[in-house]
């Protein structure tokens, strides 16, 4: 089960939306094949497995990470598949939440006669699938919050000048979180201040184009932004309210780019309208790039998941110096907490993760 998933992980940022999964055909303590699914559309670890293992697998055992699926999506299910093959065993880590899985893979499986063990490793399978698990059963993405920061806490010097805070290491693990990213989002401010493209930029080509997402009420997005130009138009979104200017909407429509028009809350764009709007385009994961009014806006909203913060050696200072968190603030019992906190080393830099506390 370890094997599979190591296989799964390697397709990191390709499968979305469906999930990330590996499989391993076994049989007396030997790996007889394996699998993993590639991308969206191919086919499912099993089956891949399956095809490499041939007549090997009558009689086999079945390692797969993710319960086997029961309905038609992008392709066919895999149940069948499994006992065509004359498996005799299925050892699944964790059950699909999907409603049209959610345990019917293993009672078909049980019915057909397999026998069927699950829960192997089902702590480290969840992990894998953190951004499915919460699309299924909340119907948004999985949200990330990343930022560049200076040991006091700025985003950017008191000049406005924010390029570049950290050293390569750390950029270009940046742009392995936004690879793994269905969509990356910034607000208006950060657009104005310092023109990102929020592309992927790695040494090797990646395939898969994250959407780019804005968040600006009133439709502010200037035409020649990089953002709208990056990359295909149609993966450029800017979400709006009814405040914005239909000349502004059109303008910005007119360049190709998808305008969505949301309701406000609190004279904003309302947060978990956004997300669900994200999610009806499939958006699992969204990497959420600041600034500091729209991390604060999120994080009031109880809408982000986990932290990714990259610390420079630098301090800063500057009382009007930008900051990752802004808003009203908070006191110091009702402040945002981080748990399973992660400390990596990225040159001289350092990348620090952990998961929101439920408020």
């Amino acid at each position: 089960m370890l094997r599979a998933l190591e296989l799964a992980s390697r397709a990191e940022g390709l499968t979305s939306p469906n999930p990330l999964v590996g499989a391993v055909v076994g049989r007396d303590g030997t790996v007889v094949a394996e699998g993993y699914h590639r991308e969206a559309g191919a086919p499912h670890a099993e089956v891949e497995a399956l095809e490499a293992a041939g007549a090997r697998a009558r009689g086999a055992t079945l390692y797969v990470t993710l319960e086997p699926c029961v309905h038609h999506g992008r392709t066919g299910p895999c149940v069948p598949v499994v006992l065509a093959a004359g498996i005799s065993r299925v050892v699944v880590a964790v059950a699909d939440p999907n409603p049209k899985v959610n345990g019917r893979g293993i009672e078909a499986l049980r019915g057909a006669g397999a026998e069927v063990n699950v829960g192997l490793l089902e702590t480290e399978a969840r992990e894998l699938n953190r951004p499915f698990f919460t699309f299924v059963l909340e119907r948004r993405p999985f949200v990330t919050l990343k930022g560049a920061l200076s040991l006091d806490g700025k985003i950017a010097a008191w000049d406005m000048t924010s390029r570049w805070i950290t050293g390569e290491p750390a950029r270009q693990a940046a742009h392995r979180l936004r690879r793994r990213a269905d969509a990356i989002a910034v607000g208006i401010g950060t657009v104005l201040a310092d023109d990102p493209l929020l592309t992927v930029r790695l040494p090797e080509p990646w395939p898969r184009e994250p959407f780019r997402v804005v968040v600006d009420s009133r439709a502010r997005t200037p035409l020649t932004a990089r953002v709208l130009t990056a990359g295909r138009p149609d993966r450029a979104l800017i979400a709006v309210t009814e405040s914005a200017s239909q000349d502004r909407v059109r303008s910005l429509e007119a360049r190709g780019v998808t305008v969505l028009r949301l309701p406000a809350r609190d004279g904003r764009v309302d947060l978990a309208a956004l997300l669900g709007a994200l999610a009806e385009r499939e958006v699992v994961s969204l990497l959420l790039e600041g600034g500091g009014e729209l991390n604060a806006a999120f994080l009031e909203a109880g809408l982000v998941d986990r932290v990714s913060l990259f610390v420079a050696p630098l301090l800063l200072g500057g009382a009007g110096a930008r900051g990752l968190v802004g808003g009203r603030g908070r006191s110091l019992k009702e402040a945002f907490r981080l748990r399973r906190m992660t400390v990596e080393r990225l040159g001289e830099d350092l990348l620090i993760e952990g998961d929101l506390e439920p408020q």
